[in-house]
């Protein structure tokens, strides 16, 4: 019996620790799997969400349009080509239609898909989601360059230089250049915050030492005859007249003159008038636009043109060509700068993943921030490279000018930063 009672109390125990074992096998193996499943996902690939809100139709869709291709053509060649490894680029595209309260909608519906950058447009909206940029913390590259989308923000970061900087250094060209006494000049606008926005600064300019004569502002409206501007300008003794508004405005205005004769044939020719005018007045449209009118046009903005060779150029082009883009599109600057815009995203998202920095919206703000100095980014799009810091969030600072020559822009020139811009 007792032999019995032994055996039996062996056999439990026994019994007891094989059950103790298995359970515990049983525990280890969803907490092994579980690891297992942790490791998979770390190295599964991302897909990073960014969203852009543009005007594809609607008023200034000239540039929208052309400007969207050029987004979703370098995000499409940078997951292709795998730039971020196995990990991708989703970039929802809306239009707005130049439409604050739809620009306010689409970026709040972007935000709900998790975006962690984000690339917006208009001067308006960007003005009116300011607070908004500055409550998710997010980083914002616009396709606006007005100078005021950097007052009080933390989060707007600019692409080029701004319309003020554009303005101020064709007014120092002309100061420059001009044969005589003090150049008279008027300046003619966009009825906006976007036209009226580099006046002040122009002006100021002028206040400490900037040697030109603003005679006149012009806010342009819908006529579609400026003679009676035109003549008073001349009867004022203007002889140069700097442009910040959008192409439409401006072809009619220098066909206008050119009609009556008041178009200079020389930069400064004497009795006659030399066009100049910033990023949005220019471009192939405008020569479309303008015809013969647009000869002898100056034009400023920071980036490369396809009329000009070079890698940045026979880059665009070999882009457009990739995703079928009409000649139109691939030579367009408005497509251009929206492969650079593009690229600026793709790079901070390349630099926070080197770094073995998670990608959320801190990082790439950290990543812009410190784009600079030797980490300057030089994208080809642009005459300068791309930098930005806590107090420079304008990122390329020089300015090329550019002029049609035989109804084509050329480079006049290298490219320049403007002097009295560096003193506001």
């Amino acid at each position: 019996m007792k032999k019995t009672s032994v055996i039996v109390l062996t056999l439990m125990i026994a019994f007891a620790l094989a059950f103790t074992w298995s359970c515990a096998k049983e525990e280890e193996k969803p907490v092994a799997e579980a690891k297992k499943e942790e490791v998979m996902m770390a190295d599964a690939p991302q897909v990073y969400k960014l969203g852009l809100s543009l005007a594809i139709t609607g008023p200034t869709s000239d540039a929208g349009n052309p400007y969207s291709k050029g987004v979703e053509d370098y995000f499409r060649y940078a997951n292709e080509t795998k730039i971020l490894g196995e990990d991708t680029i989703e970039c929802f595209i809306r239009d707005d239609q130049y439409k604050t309260d739809v620009t306010k909608r689409n970026f709040e519906d972007f935000m709900t898909e998790g975006i962690v950058f984000y690339l917006n447009y208009s001067t308006g909206s960007t003005l009116g989601l300011k607070r908004d940029f500055e409550e998710e913390k997010i980083a914002v590259v616009p396709a606006s360059f007005h100078a005021g989308n950097l007052d009080d923000s933390n989060y707007i970061f600019l692409p080029i230089a701004s319309y003020s900087k554009q303005m101020i250094g064709l007014a120092e060209y002309v100061a420059t250049n001009h044969a005589g006494d003090t150049p008279k000049v008027a300046l003619f606008i966009h009825p906006s915050a976007f036209g009226r926005g580099p006046v002040e600064d122009t002006k100021k300019a002028v206040e400490k030492g900037l040697k030109i004569d603003i005679v006149e502002v012009v806010e342009h409206g819908k006529d579609l005859d400026n003679t009676a501007t035109l003549q008073r300008l001349q009867s004022k003794g203007v002889q140069y007249v700097i442009c910040h508004t959008v192409q439409s405005p401006v072809a009619t205005l220098i066909k206008d003159a050119e009609r009556q004769g008041m178009v200079a044939g020389e930069f400064g020719e004497a009795g006659k008038i030399t066009f100049l005018g910033a990023h949005y007045t220019g471009g192939n449209d405008l020569i479309a636009l303008a015809g013969s009118a647009a000869n002898n046009y100056f034009w400023s903005t920071s980036y490369t043109l396809t009329s000009e060779a070079g890698p940045g150029t026979a880059a665009q082009l070999d882009l457009a060509k990739r995703y079928g883009r009409d000649d139109k599109a691939a030579n367009s600057h408005n497509y251009t700068n929206g492969v650079m815009v593009a690229q600026i995203a793709t790079e901070v998202l390349r630099r926070a993943k080197a770094s073995g920095k998670p990608i959320t919206r801190e990082s790439l703000y950290d990543e812009m921030l410190a784009m600079n100095g030797y980490n300057a980014f030089y994208p080809l799009t642009t005459v300068g490279p791309v930098t930005y810091s806590q107090s420079d969030k304008e990122g390329v600072d020089e300015l090329q000018i550019y002029r049609v020559e035989e109804g084509v822009f050329r480079a006049v020139g290298a490219p320049f930063m403007p002097e009295f811009a560096m003193k506001m």
